[in-house]
């Protein structure tokens, strides 16, 4: 089934030529169906990356998605021209009385900050707050699973002395989670950040349990609460092939000696194309949460989401 997206949003061109079935907001309409809705709060400054990113995994499932995506209104991104969110985009205002089914929450650059000091943090705690009542279940992203560990449950992060950046080997720390059916028993998974949440401070929290890790430096991977409504996703599933890449020569550029990505370059060979290890664990990631813990959750009729 399609994916209804925005009439004329840049990543339609880029899906349709990948075989992934788009719907403009126009033939959508005129379907009699009722699609899983799916809000986006996308906090990353070039925001057709992340969108494209993200509905490549949502489009790819039997099921019908209909998507909207929101920015910050307190702090307009720099990086995103204002009359593409203005075509593209909502604020929290124009959905604060809706219902959806699923919710995104994706990272943003403000690693090194301290929660209180990033300028949207107050307006994205607000949103969190309101997604316990009108949404059903909620996938937060590198930062934005920090910001939802810590909003919700009082979990700190880390600066880490260097920063953790390439593909890992993970394994599960659960056995029969429906998130994870068709996983192997260790898959990899991208990771770029510059900081960590520590594993006995999650351990603490008695109404959260951690469901994967990954070998090595970059520690736990996802963590979920008891109810499974709330998802904490530290690594990056849908980061392209060049991702990873693109972001190790933006730090050469800027002086920061990175390290080169682990497990990605073939002998450790900037110049070689990268290995993608991580594709089917992103697809099967995100259609394991769609249909599990969204399609088969959430009542038919969405507005009586406050009754749950």
């Amino acid at each position: 089934m399609p994916i209804k997206i925005p009439n004329n949003l840049p990543a339609t061109h880029i899906l349709e030529h990948e075989n992934i079935f788009v719907m403009d907001a126009d033939r959508a309409y005129s379907q009699d169906i009722r699609p899983l809705r799916i809000l986006i709060l996308n906090l990353m400054p070039i925001k057709h990356i992340t969108e494209t990113q993200l509905l490549r995994l949502l489009g790819n499932t039997p099921l019908q998605v209909e998507v909207d995506f929101i920015y910050t209104k307190s702090y307009v991104p720099t990086h995103t021209p204002q009359d593409y969110l203005t075509e593209f985009y909502g604020t929290f205002e124009d959905v604060r009385k809706k219902n959806y089914d699923g919710f995104i929450i994706t990272g943003a650059p403000v690693e090194f900050m301290d929660f209180e000091e990033v300028a949207y943090w107050q307006e994205v705690a607000e949103i969190m707050e309101w997604s316990k009542t009108h949404v059903y279940s909620t996938f937060h992203i590198c930062w934005g699973a920090q910001a939802g560990l810590y909003y919700h449950y009082g979990v700190p992060k880390y600066i880490l002395d260097k920063k953790i950046s390439g593909v890992y080997k993970h394994h599960l720390c659960v056995q029969h989670e429906k998130l994870f059916r068709g996983f192997d028993d260790e898959f990899y998974v991208p990771h770029s950040r510059n900081t960590e949440e520590i594993k006995s401070d999650i351990e603490k929290v008695s109404e959260l349990k951690i469901l994967a890790e990954a070998e090595g430096d970059a520690g736990i991977y996802i963590i979920a609460n008891l109810d499974r409504r709330q998802f904490f996703i530290t690594g990056h599933a849908e980061y392209d092939p060049w991702t990873l890449k693109q972001e190790y020569e933006r730090d050469m550029k800027a002086g920061l000696n990175p390290k080169i990505p682990q497990n990605y370059f073939p002998n450790d060979d900037p110049t070689k194309p990268p290995i993608v290890r991580w594709r089917s664990v992103a697809h099967l990631l995100f259609a394991n949460w769609l249909n599990y813990y969204v399609y088969q959750e959430t009542p038919f009729e969405i507005d009586t989401m406050y009754n749950i």
